[in-house]
């Protein structure tokens, strides 16, 4: 596998609009990038997720996530806490803590129930 091979999460939404809203709280930039604007991408630095429309989901039954691996994990932490997410219900965001699978990690739920669990090797 070479350097440049990537996965690229994709994640369902409700509206386009206020998953786009959800993900700038947290950092990323993004756009609605089909023009019947049932697609769109966000990025944050080298994280990229994207989101297909899905008006059905039940947040509260969503199977959806995924797991970023990354290089600095606490100030990640630092500027998602910016966004100031309970720490239950959907959304919502966990306490930054060391794991003993050998991570250093914490989660997000967006606001359609999906799971960000995003880490750092310890």
């Amino acid at each position: 596998m070479s350097a440049a091979d990537i996965a690229i999460p994709l994640l369902p939404s409700r509206s386009m609009a206020d998953t786009l809203r959800f993900y700038q709280k947290l950092g990323f930039d993004g756009e609605v990038v089909s023009p019947h604007g049932d697609y769109a991408i966000v990025d944050r630095g080298s994280l990229e997720i994207h989101f297909f429309l899905h008006t059905a989901l039940n947040p509260a039954e969503s199977a959806f996530g995924c797991y970023c691996r990354v290089q600095d994990v606490d100030s990640i932490y630092a500027a998602f806490c910016q966004a100031h997410l309970p720490h239950h219900g959907i959304p919502r965001i966990t306490v930054l803590e060391n794991k003993p699978w050998g991570m250093r990690e914490f989660a997000v739920i967006d606001e359609d129930g999906s799971l960000l669990r995003i880490g750092q090797v310890l």
